[in-house]
Formats: C-alpha cells, sequence, structure tokens
C-alpha cells in the first residue's frame, strides 16, 4: 500500500505538468483546426481581396502564440514583438521592440482614414501608449493580448473602443523624398 502511495505521489507532478502543457496549446490547437479561409471568415475578412494578402497569411501563422512580455517567439511575443515581426517579414522594414518606441516611426492617422497594415495605437496604462496592434480592414485588428495571445479583435469592442488612441503609417522616404 505504501509503495502505490508514493508512486502516486512521484507520478502526479508530471500529471499536472502534462495537464498544463496541454491547455498551454489548446489555443494554438483550436486555431490550427480552421483552414486559413475559414479563420478569415469567421472574422468577416476576406484576404483575398487584400492589398497583400502576405500580410494575413503572416498573422495567421501568429495566431494563437501566447503572451510573453519582451517576447519575440513563437513560444511567446508581446504586442510590439508580434508588430516589429510582422512588419519585418511582410515589409522588410525593422521597427522598435517597444509601442512608445514605434510610435515616432509613424505618420499618425485618424481612424476613419486607416488602411490594412496601418499600427494602431493603445493608451491603456496611464495615459501612455502602452498597447499597438495591426489593422487588417473592416474594423478588425491583430494584436497580442495579454489573456489570449496573438488574436484578432474588433475597434469597436468596448474595450478597444475605450483605449484606442491613433493609427500610424510608416513613413516612406521614397515617398517623402518624391513630394520634396
Amino acid at each position: 500500500m505504501k509503495i502505490k502511495f508514493i508512486l502516486l505521489l512521484l507520478a502526479l507532478p508530471l500529471l499536472l505538468f502534462s495537464q498544463t502543457n496541454k491547455h498551454k496549446h489548446k489555443l494554438k490547437q483550436n486555431v490550427q483546426k480552421l483552414s486559413f479561409n475559414q479563420y478569415y471568415t469567421t472574422y468577416h475578412i476576406n484576404p483575398d481581396s487584400a492589398i497583400l494578402p502576405y500580410l494575413f497569411s503572416q498573422v495567421y501563422n501568429w495566431v494563437g502564440t501566447p503572451y510573453k512580455y519582451s517576447g519575440s517567439t513563437k513560444k511567446g511575443i508581446d504586442c510590439s514583438g508580434f508588430i516589429s515581426e510582422i512588419y519585418k517579414n511582410v515589409y522588410c522594414f525593422n521597427l522598435p521592440n517597444s509601442s512608445r518606441a514605434i510610435w515616432p516611426t509613424v505618420n499618425p492617422i485618424e481612424k476613419t482614414d486607416l488602411e490594412e497594415g496601418d499600427i494602431l495605437f493603445f493608451k491603456i496604462r496611464k495615459g501612455q501608449i502602452s498597447h499597438v496592434g495591426i489593422f487588417l480592414g473592416n474594423n478588425k485588428f491583430a494584436h497580442a493580448s495579454v489573456k489570449t495571445g496573438v488574436t484578432i479583435n474588433d475597434l469597436d469592442e468596448a474595450y478597444y473602443k475605450k483605449y484606442f488612441y491613433k493609427g500610424g503609417r510608416i513613413v516612406n522616404t521614397e515617398e517623402e523624398i518624391r513630394k520634396q
């Protein structure tokens, strides 16, 4: 009887650890069950009519990645790390890994002027820019949420509507040079 009890005590941490890992990967697995087109259809977004469909492919590859402060890998990523990775892979543009540091790299734009690929800025903590996302169209945006990891939300959801600050478009130096 004592041997069975000791074996159970030794096995208990392994069982708990395996359950924790299952929970961490549950979100990623649920997303992966949906095909690319099914996933975006649930958000009423049509990547086929996108200006740059590769953006949607990159976002889809990150969806379900858990949130990790200062993370920048598929094991865990924060909002600015996510935006930096998307911009590096889609637009070949390097951004800083801080939401506040990204702000000076953009031309501010109003919500009504947002276009696919624009960066969204939110003032959540102490009235300062503390969260970023990327606009996908149809009022939807992708971001790394503390609670759900990389996901898509609507700008009209009460929480995001309350904290939305401005959109921003990366300064296109080639375009700026032509204007001069």
